[in-house]
């Protein structure tokens, strides 16, 4: 079994997607398989990744035979998943040759964590660092912005996905609160930003969200993680330490 699975959810934007592929292949790391779903694309994308998938024997294509979506589509990668750990890279984006030996080097480093972000460094301790459920939500509200990261930026033993039954399907949020859930339950591993290029253009989800999610949407996603009775921080601690940034955030302290 290969240690690691790379999953590409595609549907459309074929401009992009070899970039994608060949950033993969080139990786330093190479113990892992590399699962492309596509959701229907009316492009030509399933050609594109039919030719790598007969170039490279650790690459499986699969078609859905109907649009699924981008967070279902994202659960059905998962599904065909072998690897102890998986790893998102969306098509329009691109990995470094040494994205993929850093966050497997960090993760198997801690195997007590369940997931792995690019986060911000601090002067305490060099990367990669582990921290613990309340330490993640603490420097998540102190400005570290753990939980704002897309899931490129990320890298989730499989177990724990399966666990916490992977992305909700909520369009936009999906991110922050598949973050937020793990956080619950799991470790987390710190390790250097910057590990793939995201490409900016005006037909990817973040510009969209922009222009369609209201902000009464992340309002009561936070509201609803921190009242819950698996929050790792208490309502007391939430209110003396972070209290004015919630309150910004979602319009009173719990």
């Amino acid at each position: 079994m290969p240690l690691l699975s790379v999953l590409t959810t595609s549907y459309n934007r074929e401009e992009y997607l070899a970039e994608a592929i060949e950033s993969v292949l080139a990786s330093s790391f190479t113990d892992f398989e590399y699962i492309i779903v596509d959701d229907g694309s009316t492009e030509n994308i399933l050609a594109i990744a039919k030719y790598y998938e007969k170039v490279d024997s650790r690459i499986k294509v699969y078609v859905n035979e109907k649009n699924l979506g981008d967070y279902p589509n994202r659960n059905k990668a998962a599904g065909y998943a072998k690897g102890k750990y998986i790893k998102y890279l969306d098509t329009d984006d691109i990995m470094y040759r040494h994205c993929l030996e850093v966050m497997m080097y960090s993760m198997e480093k801690y195997p007590e964590a369940g997931f792995g972000l690019s986060a911000k460094g601090d002067e305490k301790e060099p990367y990669p660092v582990c921290i613990s459920p309340r330490e993640i939500y603490i420097e998540h509200f102190g400005d570290y912005g753990h939980f704002n990261r897309a899931p490129g930026s990320a890298i989730i033993k499989r177990q724990a996905f399966e666990e916490v039954g992977g992305f909700s399907g909520a369009r936009y949020t999906g991110d922050i609160e598949l973050w937020f859930t793990l956080a619950q339950k799991y470790s987390m591993v710190k390790f250097p930003l910057d590990l793939y290029w995201a490409r900016s253009h005006n037909n990817q989800e973040k510009v969209m969200e922009k222009k369609t999610n209201k902000p009464e949407t992340r309002k009561a996603l936070i509201k609803k993680f921190l009242e819950s009775p698996y929050c790792p921080i208490d309502a007391q601690e939430i209110k003396l330490s972070f209290g004015r940034k919630i309150k910004q955030s979602i319009g009173r302290i719990i």
